[in-house]
């Protein structure tokens, strides 16, 4: 189960870069996971998780900005990329290269298939605005959902 919910979070990356940090964020700040005693242990503090999800909410209002790159640029891919596997190495610290391998994997499919159907979706809805708030809530619901149910 846990190798699913880390490609699961991979691919929330590959959505929005900055939400599946913010989630683990503050699933460690609600108890949901225990980062006590490591060094990564400072994202369930108060101040991290205010910067993570203050970060991830520009990420969400500059992503339906005309101006933002495309997310398969190499700048915007790449990010996604990073922050699917620290995403990934986080949520399975028992076994970390799999879960930043398995959490990259994840934010290449998050990516190119996110924009694929956002683009269908933005064809369909005839604007990019509402295909764009969908894909925000989704991340964000599926990247708490995934935080919670990891154990």
């Amino acid at each position: 189960m846990i190798y699913v919910l880390v490609l699961l979070i991979g691919i929330v990356a590959g959505l929005r870069a900055a939400t599946p940090i913010a989630a683990i964020s503050l699933g460690a700040y609600l108890g949901w996971l225990d980062f006590t005693g490591t060094w990564y242990s400072f994202l369930g503090s108060l101040p991290a998780v205010i910067i993570l999800v203050l970060l991830a909410i520009l990420e969400l209002v500059g992503d339906q900005l005309p101006s933002t790159p495309s997310r398969k640029v190499p700048m915007q891919f790449g990010g996604r990329v990073i922050m699917g596997a620290i995403a990934g190495a986080l949520l399975f610290p028992a076994n970390w290269i799999i879960g930043l391998i398995i959490g990259a994997v994840g934010a290449v499919l998050g990516t190119l298939g996110g924009a694929e159907v956002r683009s269908m979706l933005a064809k369909a809805l005839g604007r990019d605005l509402p295909a764009g708030i969908i894909e925000d809530i989704v991340a964000v619901v599926a990247a708490l959902l995934i935080v919670y149910y990891v154990v």
